[in-house]
């Protein structure tokens, strides 16, 4: 790596903008284990990682995908899904004695009540302490799909609701049974979590 007095070449990560080196040391430091949250272009990934002098090691895994598994037939990178990815590695934590973790999102944006802070809910909820400011969290009835709900009842059985619904309608299911099905597979990760 060219180095002289006046000027020192970034390390690769940090010029291909994939860390942020301050803020990975500062969630280091705590030396607790790290709940990471990587959102892809469809499809989220939760994993539990505690570092290690060699690199990071992954304990536990999820991804949104593992919930077709469960029976969840709806889109896999919306607010029900991201809080029912965070609910079963939450479970699936308990596994590993893992109770305590810290919320890392790396170079995401952090707003207010998205899916990444969907996944944060979903593992308190199933018994991972974490430190959060609850007002970032997004609200009981969108974690749900009221939202998704509603707004099919709104555009009714038009055109505009095809389209929109398209890949539902393909798997057989309606939007507007979506916290129906939410329930039923929060309670499919409790049994066989628990079984």
């Amino acid at each position: 790596m060219a180095r002289n007095r006046r000027y020192t070449v970034p390390l690769k990560r940090k010029r291909e903008g994939k860390t942020d080196y301050r803020s990975r040391l500062k969630i280091l430091s705590s030396k607790k284990t790290r709940l990471v949250v990587r959102k892809k272009t469809n499809v989220i990934i939760a994993q539990l990682v505690q570092y290690i002098p060699k690199g990071d090691k992954v304990i536990v895994s999820a991804a949104t995908t593992d919930l077709k598994k469960l029976g969840w037939s709806y889109h896999i990178n919306n607010l029900p899904s991201s809080y029912l990815l965070g609910y079963l590695l939450g479970y699936k934590a308990r596994k590993y004695k893992i109770k305590t973790a810290i919320f890392d999102i790396g170079l995401h944006s952090s707003l207010k009540g998205n899916s990444l802070y969907a996944v944060l809910k979903g593992a308190i909820n199933a018994g991972l302490e974490i430190s959060v400011n609850e007002e970032i969290l997004p609200t009981e009835e969108r974690i749900r799909g009221k939202h998704i709900e509603e707004y099919a009842l709104k555009i009714g059985n038009s055109e505009k609701y095809k389209k929109q619904f398209s890949g539902y309608i393909r798997q057989n299911v309606r939007p507007e049974n979506i916290s129906k099905s939410f329930d039923e597979i929060k309670k499919n990760i409790e049994s066989i979590q628990n079984g």
